[in-house]
């Protein structure tokens, strides 16, 4: 989640999407219990003029990976800028290697990630110069993007940040287990012992995960190689290789105490390796910020503050949004 940007899901699944097991799926999207009612998605409400959106990159993504989804934010009617990162910037996180923290697990996220923090506040700029004074303005943060976030609210304050919702996220530190490795070498840690959960409550905190595979122990027989390749890193996130997630994050991980949790059935990690359409015309392998799969929470990026809280959820199956 750290210094290696390798998505081992992706290679082993890209192409044979029909080889994935026929695990069960509910019909219906579920809430992950918390502090917060949860639950699946269609809000209600109308779009505030000209809110600002910042999006924010997982690990090993560039903002052109992004550029469907900003666009389809931008026809809502909202400011949208995505941080100028690309795939190199990441290499970046190697300085964290001289530290001597980072070998003893013990690794703070600053000044490893200073420079990720720095693309934030630019992007943050960029959308004021584009909204008027005191506009609200969500960050919307993919993967790691999500535990940066956090960093960058500790450490730059919350000013005109209205929302964070985050997809796809591993916002927890893995438990201290046998074979079981933080890959964030300590910052995971450190950002649930500064900041938990929903920390600032001037801020509304939405976590989005996906239920996508289901992982499997390196010796299980019976399940395919996606499922093991999936368990293993599940295994390194939560300690448990046979977790439901999104095929990287799994759903432990991905949900915080007192954040709005939603759980989306189907949905897969990231926009590399997402196929909207087969050759056959039937849905693909959607990803968050797929067009069918984004209408589906989209609500929660747009409404007011009063109705994020207060709201009442339209219950839909995103697999028949998406068969749709």
């Amino acid at each position: 989640m750290f210094l290696a940007p390798i998505n081992p899901v992706d290679l082993a699944i890209r192409r044979p999407i029909h080889f994935l097991p026929n695990f069960p799926r509910t019909r219906r999207q579920q809430g992950v219990a918390g502090s917060c009612s949860a639950g699946p998605a269609r809000v209600q409400a109308s779009a505030p003029a000209r809110k600002g959106v910042v999006v924010l990159p997982g690990l090993g993504n560039n903002k052109k990976d992004y550029d469907a989804i900003a666009a389809d934010l931008e026809e809502q009617g909202l400011v949208v800028n995505v941080a100028e990162v690309t795939r190199i910037d990441w290499l970046r996180n190697a300085a964290g290697l001289v530290d001597i923290n980072y070998w003893k697990g013990t690794l703070a996220p600053r000044p490893t990630v200073d420079w990720y923090l720095k693309k934030v506040e630019t992007s943050i700029a960029a959308v004021k110069e584009r909204t008027a004074d005191g506009s609200p303005i969500t960050l919307l943060a993919h993967s790691a993007g999500g535990w940066l976030a956090r960093v960058f609210l500790l450490g730059y304050g919350t000013a005109d940040i209205d929302r964070l919702i985050t997809i796809g996220s591993p916002h927890l530190p893995p438990p201290e287990a046998p074979f079981v490795i933080d890959q964030t070498r300590g910052i995971l840690k450190h950002v649930e012992d500064n900041c938990p959960g929903n920390f600032h409550q001037e801020v509304d905190y939405v976590t989005i995960a996906g239920k996508f595979l289901k992982g499997a122990k390196l010796g299980d027989r019976t399940a395919s190689n996606a499922q093991k390749i999936a368990g293993a890193g599940y295994r390194q996130v939560c300690g448990d290789a046979e977790a439901w997630g999104d095929g990287i994050v799994p759903l432990a991980s991905a949900h915080l105490k007192g954040a709005r949790q939603i759980t989306l059935e189907g949905v897969y990690h990231s926009p590399v390796g997402a196929v909207h359409v087969l050759e056959d015309g039937q849905p693909g392998r959607q990803w968050y910020g797929s067009r069918k799969v984004l209408k589906s929470w989209i609500g929660f990026v747009t409404c007011p503050r009063s109705e994020l809280k207060t709201a009442t959820v339209k219950v839909e199956d995103v697999l028949d949004q998406v068969a749709g």
